[in-house]
């Protein structure tokens, strides 16, 4: 069975099956560090699954705002003309807590949150955090991502390998 973990310490996302791993990536998560509150800009820990797959097919460098392509293609010249926007690019893989309480429901909800692993400008900094709560992967990786994996399938958020 195929699953994402995300360790947050070494800001690594691994596609494993069962023990095996079969890739590695390097991701950006939040700058803000783990947390799982509703407002906190924090990446929320432990298991997840993937439960919407958004932007099959699109282009690479595709520009989502609230999960649906603008009709811009990301390049220098429209980051120059938005400073400070949250790029959100090439495809969305949508996540929900599966423990409630921690992760799930209420004021800790990570759905609710709108919390992702999504495209990101290639110019963007992998291996640092550096997000507001989602994962963050450059696009090329984040279509490999994309097109290995199903809604559905198992992603646990780490802070550190094995915790």
């Amino acid at each position: 069975m195929i699953g994402i973990r995300i360790d947050l310490a070494s800001q690594t996302l691994t596609l494993h099956d069962k023990a095996e791993s079969i890739h590695r990536y390097r991701i950006s998560s939040a700058r803000n560090g783990p947390g799982e509150r509703s407002g906190s800009f924090c990446t929320p820990r432990g298991q997840h699954v993937v439960r919407a797959r958004i932007g099959s097919g699109a282009a690479v460098g595709t520009v989502f705002v609230a999960r649906r392509p603008t009709g811009e293609v990301w390049s220098p010249e429209l980051a120059a003309a938005h400073p400070g926007r949250d790029w959100i690019l090439t495809r969305i893989l949508w996540l929900s807590g599966c423990v409630p309480g921690f992760n799930r429901l209420g004021a800790v909800d990570t759905m609710r949150r709108y919390i992702y692993i999504h495209g990101t400008p290639d110019t963007e900094p992998m291996g640092v955090p550096g997000s507001i709560g989602c994962i963050r992967m450059h696009n090329a990786d984040m279509v490999d991502l994309y097109d290995r994996v199903a809604a559905g399938t198992r992603v646990d958020i780490l802070e550190g390998s094995g915790r």
